[in-house]
């Protein structure tokens, strides 16, 4: 099962991917934490995007595409993939179809979790997150309870930055919901409701 996750920041994609990884042994490919895993380890790539990273320019498709690719080839992801932040435009998709194709693999479905940006803007302002081990949760949880360290509000969750990147999102990122329905794999889940749900929902389409 290979598959490209979208949907806005906010939308709980993370949440369904974890469950997938859990239910299916899927390798959850996140490309931030790509490129910070490449960056650490001082590879080839990794130095490669450091140096954009460091100037403050966006890494180049080919280098993230080049990660990816790399990345692909790991033996966890002989048994399926989920692609999470990539691609972010339809021109990384064409490519990202062509270096499939080039590997003998294919997308089985695209996994839009969709939720209104209002409900997101709610969503994400009204989370906070531990300085110590970034685990997230609810305004008025202080205190960490994984590690008891301190727990605050990150500057891109308030109302004014997550408006910001929803407006981002739907000019770069949106497009990409047409560009594989007109594959016909897009399948669409609400998101707007208890985790659970929402799975069950994920889980049906994608075993049908």
């Amino acid at each position: 099962m290979n598959i490209v996750l979208l949907g806005a920041p906010g939308a709980g994609k993370g949440t369904q991917a974890q469950k997938l990884v859990e239910e299916f042994g899927l390798a959850h490919i996140s490309t931030g934490d790509l490129l910070r895993a490449a960056v650490k380890a001082q590879s080839e790539l990794g130095l490669q995007a450091k140096a954009y990273m460091d100037a403050g320019k966006l890494v180049p498709d080919q280098l993230v595409i080049n990660l990816v690719k790399e990345r692909l080839q790991a033996d966890d992801a002989q048994a399926g993939f989920i692609l999470d932040g990539f691609p972010r435009n339809t021109a990384q998709a064409v490519t990202l179809d062509s270096e499939l194709a080039a590997m003998e693999r294919n997308l089985d479905a695209a996994l839009l979790v969709d939720v209104k940006p209002d409900v997101i803007v709610k969503r994400l302002s009204s989370r906070r997150t531990c300085r110590s081990c970034g685990y997230t949760a609810p305004a008025g949880v202080d205190v960490c309870p994984r590690c008891g360290g301190e727990m605050y509000q990150r500057d891109d969750d308030k109302p004014e930055t997550i408006q910001k990147r929803l407006d981002v999102y739907q000019t770069q990122t949106a497009p990409l919901i047409e560009y594989y329905r007109g594959h016909s794999i897009l399948k669409e889940v609400d998101g707007d409701r208890p985790v659970d749900e929402v799975y069950a929902d994920v889980r049906a389409l994608l075993t049908a």
